[in-house]
């Protein structure tokens, strides 16, 4: 599991704890603003949630170039690699 997709899950999770805190006492999350409403947490976790989602999107393609790339390497090397000589039929 790559570190993009690691903080993307840790993103998800805040994002959720964010809610459940702000849905309860918005001012819990807020607390610099005077008078904050659920539609501000709302916000904030939605854009929260998006960001993480775009992170796990950009940690699964890296790791299908990653394996696209092992895979090319691979077959490089197998081709490289000498082998027996095949047999002669008759």
């Amino acid at each position: 599991m790559s570190q993009m997709m690691v903080w993307s899950i840790n993103l998800f999770v805040l994002s959720i704890g964010i809610l459940i805190a702000g849905m309860i006492k918005p001012k819990w999350i807020f607390f610099w603003v005077n008078n904050p409403t659920r539609l501000q947490i709302q916000l904030l976790v939605a854009a929260l949630f998006m960001g993480g989602a775009y992170l796990y999107g950009e940690a699964g393609l890296e790791k299908q170039q990653r394996q696209e790339v092992a895979k090319a390497e691979l077959k490089k090397v197998i081709k490289e690699t000498p082998t027996i000589a095949p047999e002669v039929k008759k």
